[in-house]
């Protein structure tokens, strides 16, 4: 048997972040579907945002539960606002380089913000993170990486988790023992036709929760970012951060005229756009920087600056053609404050996760946070409640048995976020 004290899935922000924060005399085994970088924590642009003093709290908490329709769950709001310093300074700690102003941060503010309270580190917040985390966790010997494995089923029995079956690159399947389990496999875009995801993040340990009637919450809730750019290929739609806009960009129509405040809440401003595109009869609308962001453009956004220049685009000069996106999964496998799912010994942190924080619309810049503060959360409950438990052998995995439970658990998975599957077909 491989057995380990804590297996987690996933190496987003909150699976990477969980293990540094877990015991060192814990086994630790972390794993991925792709590769370690293969994960939309990688790819995020904009930041991540704190709560600037004692007196941000209330616009902060405010601007959360308005982006949110006020469906959001208030405690678990305030445990993220209220932990937000906490996690910036671990995040220095780990050798985090956010953009500085003077002697102090920069700030800067996006869609639906009250106020400028975003961190950045240029237009790579995600990137600069996620790999400060990747090169710390290369450093833990407790820790092991196991990478281009699918997870496929959960190893369940006697009410409590006991682990996990993957599946490799050759179609070999394989059980993984572990006390605990986290699964943090990021979001459903890989479903989408269009998403700004990594095609292989298709909800996989959603659809495995569901088989075994783990709770889920939301399921309905999927957030369309506005601004995606727009090149009528097809494949990963490439993001134009809420920081562009937050900064001063704005959207005009076929007749150059802006059309809508850009800094209305995503699922508002999504709308306006569809609104616009349906007036122009044009599959996109434009979005233009100069004279309306302060400084170079090309030092501010220097990943966005160098894509568009690929596209045949130049950020600081030329009208950039912009279209919606998937992006955002704001439901997940229900978890209370401390991301415990409903079966015994199985935690989930990230955007595989739901513990209400976002309500049906997630603020900018609220993901990368959220995800640190409840995976350090999970993590901090294992550490404290975790003992030696007797592991249950399970027998070798069936490849038709697996291959069927995961059929009916993905359809269940579409079913449950409602889409239709002739339309999934790709």
């Amino acid at each position: 048997m491989r057995n380990y004290d804590v297996l987690i899935v996933g190496t987003g922000v909150a699976g990477l972040f969980a293990a540094l924060n877990l015991s060192i005399d814990k086994k630790i085994l972390i794993v991925t579907k792709g590769t370690l970088e293969e994960n939309d924590s990688f790819l995020a642009q904009g930041g991540i945002c704190v709560q600037r003093d004692e007196s941000d709290f209330e616009p902060f908490f405010e601007d959360t539960l308005r982006a949110g329709h006020y469906e959001n769950n208030e405690a678990a709001v305030s445990a993220m606002i209220r932990s937000s310093g906490e996690i910036i300074g671990d995040l220095i700690d780990l050798g985090v380089a956010f953009d500085k102003k003077g002697d102090g941060f920069s700030y800067t503010k996006e869609g639906a913000h009250s106020r400028a309270r975003i961190l950045h580190c240029k237009d790579m917040t995600g990137k600069e993170i996620n790999s400060k985390l990747i090169a710390r966790i290369k450093e833990q010997k407790n820790v092991s990486i196991l990478e281009n494995s699918t997870l496929v089923d959960l190893l369940v029995a006697d009410g409590r988790c006991h682990g996990v079956v993957l599946r490799d690159q050759s179609g070999k399947l394989s059980n993984i023992y572990a006390e605990n389990t986290l699964l943090a496999t990021g979001g459903i875009g890989g479903l989408f036709s269009k998403s700004t995801n990594f095609a292989h993040l298709t909800g996989d340990a959603i659809a495995v929760a569901l088989k075994h009637s783990v709770r889920v919450k939301d399921m309905d809730y999927v957030q369309i970012h506005p601004t995606s750019l727009y090149t009528g290929r097809s494949g990963r739609a490439f993001l134009m951060s809420e920081s562009l806009r937050g900064e001063g960009a704005i959207l005009v129509g076929k007749d150059g005229q802006r059309f809508a405040d850009e800094l209305l809440p995503r699922d508002l401003l999504t709308k306006a756009i569809y609104t616009q595109m349906e007036k122009d009869r044009l599959p996109y609308v434009r979005m233009f920087l100069k004279d309306h962001v302060e400084g170079s453009i090309s030092e501010r956004f220097p990943g966005i600056h160098a894509h568009c220049l690929q596209e045949g685009y130049d950020l600081a000069e030329d009208y950039i053609p912009v279209v919606p996106a998937q992006h955002y999964f704001m439901g997940g496998i229900e978890v209370n404050l401390q991301s415990k799912t409903s079966l015994a010994n199985l935690y989930a942190a990230g955007e595989t996760s739901c513990n209400g924080v976002h309500g049906k619309n997630r603020l900018a810049s609220n993901s990368l946070l959220e995800s640190l503060v409840f995976s350090k959360r999970a993590a901090q409950t294992i550490n404290a409640e975790s003992q030696r438990k007797t592991l249950c052998p399970f027998p070798e995995p069936d490849a038709r048995s697996i291959e069927a439970g995961l059929k009916e658990a993905n359809r269940k998975l579409l079913e449950e976020i409602g889409i239709e599957e002739e339309a999934h077909a790709k």
